[in-house]
């Protein structure tokens, strides 16, 4: 009973922040996820981390417990929105693949978020989910998140990092390279649609006769999906790209908590 009463503030830091992570973190936030299934995977989770990392490990519960808590729940938030950013990629490459294309009032219901979609958005976004699963991303983002106590363990220096806006640099950067990467996976189709659209300009011009609305409208969606059956192959290489940037990402985010474990 002793030994209980002591391990348990530090077992429920330790619940606090994988759960918190299993809140934001793409695939397990999922609204198909039982809300059950998630404390439960937390909670074995959890006892895992207590039994390898968390027996030799002490903590004071005075009123500033509380407070470490907090920290700790900060931390799950953080690294799940960080990983949820990849993934939002897509979506955000989707919205302006639609805008060009004419989908964008096609909006469809996520079923993962519950929220309107773009339609290529969401199409690419699963796609990227099944190559994810397939991959076993899920167990490497598992891993990550148990290696996080070797990089930010449950004396970190979070509170200071936020103070310092190291934290607030790093989420900021990653929130610009997230959306220079949207850029630059609808470049392609997005150009071809500005040059859909300057040819259909010229058109106008040359010969009014023609209803440019009747005309533009098949046109576009016709060249847009014809772009991207074309551009379908080289999505299995994009994801594996962006899987590759989210974990580089995850282990900067260590490094500006804490910085690398011993040894390392």
């Amino acid at each position: 009973m002793d030994a209980i009463v002591q391990g348990f503030p530090i077992f429920l830091l330790i619940f606090c922040r994988i759960t918190a992570f299993f809140v934001v973190a793409p695939v397990f936030s999922s609204r198909g996820v039982p809300s059950t299934f998630k404390i439960g995977l937390g909670f074995f989770i959890s006892f895992i981390v207590f039994l390898t990392y968390g027996i030799g490990e002490t903590v004071v519960t005075d009123a500033g417990y509380v407070l470490v808590i907090l920290r700790e729940i900060m931390i799950g938030l953080t690294m799940g929105y960080v990983c949820y950013l990849f993934f939002s990629v897509v979506q955000t490459a989707g919205s302006l693949m639609d805008l060009q294309v004419g989908f964008a009032m096609a909006n469809v219901v996520d079923p993962h978020t519950g929220a309107s979609a773009p339609l290529l958005g969401n199409f690419k976004y699963m796609l990227m989910l099944v190559t994810f699963l397939m991959m076993n991303g899920h167990h490497y983002m598992l891993t990550g998140l148990m290696d996080s106590y070797q990089w930010m363990p449950l004396s970190n220096e979070f509170y200071s990092r936020i103070m310092s806006g190291g934290v607030s640099d790093f989420l900021t950067r990653t929130v610009s390279n997230t959306f220079l990467l949207a850029l630059q996976v609808s470049a392609p189709l997005v150009v071809a649609m500005f040059l859909t659209d300057l040819g259909l300009g010229f058109l106008t011009k040359s010969a009014p006769q023609f209803n440019v609305f009747v005309i533009g409208i098949p046109l576009k969606i016709i060249i847009g999906l014809f772009l991207l059956v074309l551009l379908m192959p080289g999505l299995a290489m994009l994801f594996d790209k962006l899987f590759s940037i989210m974990f580089q990402s995850l282990e900067q985010l260590f490094g500006v908590v804490q910085g690398p474990p011993e040894g390392q």
